[in-house]
């Protein structure tokens, strides 16, 4: 039995996220893998019509429609917008919008009728001015789905996996509240999601430091041995593979890298930087330790070319596609049918 299709959501209907869905449909139309967009049918057609794009925009009921009629016209079940797009110009009246097909696609997920949910990209500032009480997409999605423990941001090419221990906080803030128990929950929470959803028997993870040549032996921080080994000792005695604490100037050569599944960064940068210094287009959002899947192109709005075409669909494609091989490695994990 094939999967079921992923959702994709709506992001912000003034971004790049209306024409990066069907440039997405062009290029999948055939082999798959099939999603229906969360979207307003309207306001997909007229930017079709504007970018003189050919697709179909076809209103379904439900998601089961989806794989019949994807390779003749992209699925979309409605979610209205409140005004009408003018790209690159976001507006708040849309917010709800955003959010609606959001928390669509969670729902369609929670029930099964959808394989894994894609999120176009939204702006945080857009949705902050209407109330909305999260960082991110991240950390809303864990909500949603009734997580009480915050789920972990993973950014995946390729070339590279990272994980950030702290994510959408200053650089000060990483510092002051990096704990050994956060690096343990991310560990343990990275290393079940490579064997369930990337395949991997036996994952080895590689740990960063978090000072120059990490810490020196303690002439340039003591975090190395007072947090980050600590850390690496509880997981090594849990059975998994974990090399570290590494020097952060260092572990991501390409030499580096063919001896790690996974890098668990102490923060953002230290881990984005290089994968998308790697691949930029390529690279993937992925929210691990959800019971959904759920990934994400690796980039914003674009609000500066919305609306003009130029917008580079090779990371929404490389989300779809990772999506669907993870909701297939999740479902053989787990022994349920694909």
């Amino acid at each position: 039995m094939a999967l079921s299709p992923l959702a994709l959501t709506m992001g912000d209907p003034a971004g790049i996220g209306g024409e990066l869905t069907l440039a997405a449909w062009n290029r999948t139309r055939q082999q798959g893998p099939a999603f229906v967009a969360l979207d307003d049918p309207a306001r997909l057609a007229a930017l079709a019509a504007s970018l003189g794009l050919q697709a179909p925009i076809i209103e379904i009921g439900h998601p089961a429609e989806a794989p019949a009629i994807f390779p003749e016209g992209l699925p979309v079940l409605p979610v209205r917008l409140a005004r009408p797009v003018r790209p690159g110009q976001p507006d708040p009246a849309n917010a709800s919008a955003t959010i609606a097909s959001i928390e669509k696609a969670v729902r369609l997920a929670q029930q099964g009728v959808v394989a894994g949910i894609v999120t176009n990209p939204i702006s945080k500032a857009v949705l902050y001015g209407t109330g909305f009480a999260f960082p991110g997409h991240t950390e809303y999605l864990g909500a949603l789905t009734g997580m009480t423990e915050p789920p972990i941001m993973m950014l995946a090419s390729p070339q590279l996996r990272v994980v950030p221990v702290t994510i959408h906080v200053s650089l000060r803030q990483a510092l002051d509240t990096l704990k050994t128990e956060e690096i343990i929950r991310a560990g343990r929470v990275l290393y079940a999601s490579l064997q369930r959803e990337f395949g991997l028997d036996n994952p080895r993870i590689a740990m960063a430091g978090l000072n120059p040549h990490a810490g020196e032996g303690g002439a340039m921080g003591d975090e190395e041995a007072r947090l980050i080994q600590p850390a690496i000792d509880v997981l090594r005695a849990e059975g998994m593979t974990v090399s570290g604490p590494m020097p952060p100037d260092t572990m991501f050569t390409a030499r580096a890298r063919g001896g790690y599944d996974a890098a668990l960064c102490m923060y953002h940068d230290q881990g984005l930087i290089p994968l998308k210094t790697l691949d930029m287009d390529g690279g993937v959002n992925v929210t691990l330790g959800l019971p959904v899947v759920r990934t994400s192109p690796d980039h914003g709005t674009a609000f500066d070319i919305a609306g003009t075409g130029k917008a580079d669909p090779g990371s929404l494609l490389a989300a779809l596609r990772m999506a669907a091989e993870m909701a297939a490695r999740r479902a053989h994990f787990s022994g349920a049918e694909p």
